[in-house]
């Protein structure tokens, strides 16, 4: 699925234009974005949540020449999912707690 089928099911499913849904998804990709970067978790209770993780300076290898190669350290995002989202995919029902 890319982007334009999902502003289609959003506005269908909210009853909205496709404009109306692609500019809210858009607002809710920017937010999450925005709170990211800034180093806070972004949390979707039963989806997931969005943080940003560390990554350390490690030492890699060129696949091609086999040489040594230093890797800086970075920040990078990360997603973990939700019970409800892992209990959707897994076919299976999700937990009511």
């Amino acid at each position: 699925m890319n982007k334009a089928e999902l502003v289609e099911i959003v506005a269908k499913q909210a009853d909205l234009s496709k404009a109306a849904a692609g500019k809210t998804l858009d607002s809710i990709v920017a937010a999450v974005v925005k709170a990211v970067s800034k180093g806070d978790t972004v949390t979707m209770v039963g989806f997931g949540t969005f943080k940003s993780a560390k990554r350390a300076a490690r030492t890699g290898k060129n696949p091609k020449t086999g040489e040594a190669l230093k890797i800086a350290a970075t920040t990078v995002p990360k997603f973990s999912a939700g019970s409800g989202f892992k209990a959707a995919v897994a076919g299976k029902k999700a937990v009511k707690k």
